[in-house]
């Protein structure tokens, strides 16, 4: 069995094949999807994924950095609360900071982010984290945060190998996905040196499909090539890289 933990099977993009979609990707042994919040316009198309999909799909609730406004980011913090109080999520996110498309919200993101790091330790939560040209500003605030209460997944990861061993020493696995098929994505070029219990796989669906996909609408069967990828790098089978990251992401999810 293989986990996708980080993929938006809610998206307007799967509306069309939605059921089909995630058929394909049970039938090549994608069984489990984590599934990450954006913001409150997206509950409740996550609530119907969920009772549609009771036996595979695990929902995750948070702020995404990129839905932080100056004027709105207090109410969808309380909407968040407000589902957290009423019932489980498997983690929060997906959370964190990003420069890529605001950075004139920097302060709010920063808010936002340690707000929902201290709900998550509340509640023996992991997080997963969100970064766009957000590396320093994530860490320094993990510096912060870092106790024995701090764990989850740096999700979609590009950094160097300095940053990588960085963010597993915060308690972090890396989720690594579609960008480590692609020719100018780097991450290929050191990843064999950090263990593979550090990784867990995820698509982030639709979005970052793997080669020879890249650009076309990204689903969670395409994992599969992230897998293909990995047993190239860390010389490994396949059944060896999927046994490894099953049960790392397990731990990661597991209360």
């Amino acid at each position: 069995m293989l986990i996708d933990t980080h993929t938006h099977l809610y998206s307007e993009q799967f509306d069309e094949d939605r059921t089909a979609m995630i058929n394909r990707a049970i039938e090549v042994g994608i069984e489990q999807f984590y599934i990450p919040a954006i913001d409150s316009s997206y509950t409740e198309r996550m609530f119907d994924l969920e009772k549609n999909f009771p036996e595979n799909v695990h929902l995750m609730m948070g702020l995404h950095p990129t839905s932080v406004k100056a004027e709105t980011y207090e109410e969808e913090l309380q909407w968040v609360k407000h589902w957290l109080d009423k019932r489980d999520f498997c983690a929060i996110g997906e959370i964190g900071i990003d420069l890529y498309w605001d950075q004139s919200t920097l302060k709010e993101q920063q808010i936002a982010f340690k707000t929902q790091i201290h709900w998550a330790k509340e509640k023996n939560l992991p997080i997963v984290i969100h970064s766009r040209n957000s590396f320093d500003e994530i860490f320094e605030i993990l510096e912060e945060e870092k106790d024995d209460k701090l764990r989850g997944i740096f999700h979609c990861f590009t950094g160097t190998k300095e940053q990588a061993e960085r963010a597993i020493g915060f308690n972090m696995k890396l989720g690594i996905g579609g960008v480590v098929t692609f020719k100018n994505g780097k991450i290929d070029q050191f990843l064999h040196e950090i263990p593979l219990e550090n990784i867990v796989l995820e698509t982030d669906s639709p979005y970052l499909a793997p080669a020879p996909y890249r650009g076309k609408r990204n689903e969670s069967s395409y994992m599969t090539k992230v897998v293909e990828k990995l047993v190239e790098i860390y010389n490994l089978s396949e059944k060896e890289i999927a046994q490894s990251t099953t049960q790392n992401a397990l731990s990661v999810f597991a209360n």
